[in-house]
């Protein structure tokens, strides 16, 4: 391993935690991240616990066999650490197998956290997988022994490692299984009982049957636990069934252990267990099933099994996030539509410019609404740079982006190039954040069908596809379209929207901001919630900043209306509940949603029908008395910066009331 980085250097006495207090999820993290902060490792504790739910909104980190592993990748951490903290009576972490989780080991990795430490991090992923390790520290009496278990487990991996000269990373779940190795493993998998249909017959006599070789991909949205937890079950169950493997991951070092073009032809299929973006084309032709990443984890002999036999549908090219096949569609049933993926791929890439820029902004009219324009008396220098800045720069980006990472979405790389210029020729326009939209879409599916258009090129001229022909004919057609077909009426539209807007009467400002109020609430971070986010900041985009003020207040009253109801309606709560009330207050007044999701997943039908009330109450009074808000996110930070902010705070402390009334009218008193 690089650096020589070792566990104990992440895992200290200081970050274990021996009897969790801790009874549900969103408590675990709250104790293990405030162990983190107090032993110094984070320079923001809500900072870490908002990337810490982000990544669990995608999917659970509990990954069964009583583990979670809970992590981050942010700038929120200090330093690279981990915490472990253990609970005997077990929690519900919404684990893959529907089990309690009792042993946590929450990763805190740097925003540019080095190779050495993301290699270690996955390593500990590797050692979860040994069930004696798990029972070890499931018994272990104090921190010391903690420490000593993963030392001696940690010192036997890397001796193994040197003994056969395999780095790392092949450690971590990528490396082939060689013809020699795999007869070993027939073996071994005879002895132990293994399954006789796991291996195709192929050959009779004395001989071992001839045994396919798999290939496989893992990969999670952050990169550090999941892929390689799912690459070292892969090997281990292809090992015990004696069937060649090779596994890419995809990491947040990179793509570790890539496979060749000779890898993938030899392979009767290859194994795709992702939850982001792989490259996808090199498999066309070839028998390929995808699944979530859990499912490598949780099931890597049915995936084996699968792959042997050939039980997936072959590859045809490039029509997803991921190249899904129509078979990964089906596998993926209760995953979101292409359509949303696509559009999230971009504005997720997005916010960073609309957040930061939009900050900067709203710190600019500090000076005064007009102070960044030269010829007015109340000009100020600074008020211009951080206008330029974030309006002249971050802004101008948005669309751009926000197109481009649309059409790579849909059309991998080759897309992306169209899809900005498509998003300037909309942002220049005046065809705004409705013509970035179309853009990214019309270019990633213009390149789409230039590929298969050009799918019978001879292999000579292969090169000239990603070097030439994508970004020549894709800027070109998608430039067209947008000049000729798309920009003006997009702008007719556009121009219209924003005076009607600007101009409607207050009746129908109000009824404009009670949807949108409801609609941050419904989901509280779905699809409904970012369409409402996403209109907000178009609206910011085109100058007119009521409708945003009416979606941040909506969208902080769900979390604070909960925890006022926690702090005044104590019957209608369990303890856990209104202790997580005191974190909703935080999360709250920070515009962070997703604070009330706990309280919606424990009773949804009384929940959200009492946050959607109170938001759209102050969605609609926030329109009522024009209240306006140039920043796109900041809570009560960016209180100095909003119009008319009293009769502001007085819509989200009506909106809080309705719902903590609405709750206290509709829910039950909790059992004890």
């Amino acid at each position: 391993m690089s650096d020589q980085i070792r566990i104990g250097d992440l895992l200290k006495e200081d970050t274990i935690i021996l009897s969790l207090a801790a009874s549900t999820k969103e408590e675990v993290l709250d104790e293990l991240i405030a162990k983190l902060d107090e032993a110094g490792r984070l320079n923001s504790r809500d900072g870490m616990k908002e990337a810490i739910l982000a990544r669990e909104a995608l999917s659970s980190t509990g990954i069964g066999e009583g583990i979670a592993i809970p992590h981050a990748k942010t700038a929120a951490v200090k330093t690279p650490s981990i915490a472990f903290g253990f609970s005997k009576q077990g929690i519900d972490f919404q684990s893959f197998d529907g089990t309690k989780a009792h042993l946590f080991f929450m990763i805190a990795a740097t925003e540019n956290a080095n190779q050495a430490h993301l290699e270690t991090l996955a390593l500990l992923s590797q050692m979860l997988m040994d069930e004696d390790l798990r029972k070890r520290l499931m018994a272990a009496g104090s921190k010391e022994e903690v420490l000593e278990i993963i030392a001696v487990k940690e010192r036997e991996i890397n001796s193994a490692q040197e003994s056969d000269g395999t780095t790392a990373d092949e450690s971590t779940g990528s490396q082939t299984t060689g013809q020699a190795g795999a007869e070993n493993a027939a073996v071994h998998s005879a002895e132990a009982g293994a399954s006789p249909d796991a291996i195709p017959a192929g050959e009779t006599g004395d001989s071992l049957p001839a045994r396919p070789k798999v290939v496989a991909v893992t990969a999670c949205p952050t990169g550090i636990a999941h892929t390689y937890m799912a690459a070292d079950a892969l090997k281990k169950k292809a090992g015990e069934l004696g069937i060649p493997i090779k596994v890419e991951t995809n990491g947040s070092g990179g793509v570790k252990n890539k496979l060749t073009p000779e890898d993938i032809r030899d392979a009767a299929a290859v194994i795709v267990a992702a939850d982001k973006q792989v490259e996808m084309e090199r498999f066309k032709g070839k028998v390929v099933i995808e699944v979530p990443v859990a499912e490598g984890i949780r099931q890597p002999e049915a995936l084996l099994n699968r792959a042997v036999k050939q039980e997936g549908r072959t590859f045809e090219g490039n029509s997803g996030q991921n190249g899904e096949s129509a078979e990964s569609t089906e596998e993926k049933g209760a995953k979101q539509f292409a359509f949303y993926k696509h559009l999230m791929n971009g504005v997720s890439n997005m916010l960073p410019f609309v957040v930061g820029g939009g900050i900067i902004i709203a710190l600019s009219f500090m000076f005064g609404i007009k102070a960044s324009d030269p010829n007015d008396p109340t000009f100020h220098p600074f008020a211009k740079a951080l206008m330029d800045i974030g309006s002249g720069t971050a802004f101008a980006l948005m669309i751009p982006v926000l197109a481009g990472f649309i059409a790579k979405s849909i059309a991998d790389r080759p897309g992306f190039a169209p899809g900005m210029v498509g998003g300037m020729l909309a942002a220049a326009s005046g065809a705004g954040f409705l013509g970035g939209l179309i853009a990214g879409f019309l270019a990633g599916y213009i390149v789409l069908g230039l590929k298969k258009l050009f799918a019978g090129l001879p292999q000579s001229l292969e090169g000239l596809k990603p070097m030439l022909i994508y970004p020549l004919l894709g800027i070109l057609l998608t430039g067209l379209v947008m000049v000729y077909v798309i920009s003006e009426p997009l702008a007719a539209i556009n121009t219209g929207l924003s005076d009607w807007l600007k101009n409607m009467n207050q009746g129908n400002a109000v009824i404009l901001g009670v949807i949108l109020g409801a609609m941050m609430a419904f989901d509280m971070g779905g699809p409904f919630n970012k369409a409402a986010f996403t209109f907000g900041i178009a609206m910011i985009a085109e100058g007119n900043f009521g409708p945003h003020a009416a979606i941040m207040a909506a969208g902080m009253t769900p979390p604070l209306g909960l925890a006022l109801a926690t702090t005044l309606f104590k019957k209608k709560f369990t303890a856990e509940e209104r202790q997580a009330g005191k974190t909703a207050y935080v999360l709250g007044a920070s515009f962070i949603t997703e604070g009330a999701i706990p309280f919606a997943a424990a009773d949804p039908t009384r929940v959200i029908p009492s946050t959607m009330a109170g938001s759209a109450v102050a969605g609609g009074l926030s329109m009522f008395f024009g209240c306006t808000l140039p920043a796109p996110h900041g809570g009560i930070f960016v209180l100095p910066v909003i119009g008319n902010a009293g009769m502001y705070v007085v819509s989200i402390v009506v909106g809080t009331i309705v719902t903590a009334l609405m709750i206290n009218l509709l829910k039950k008193e909790a059992v004890k």
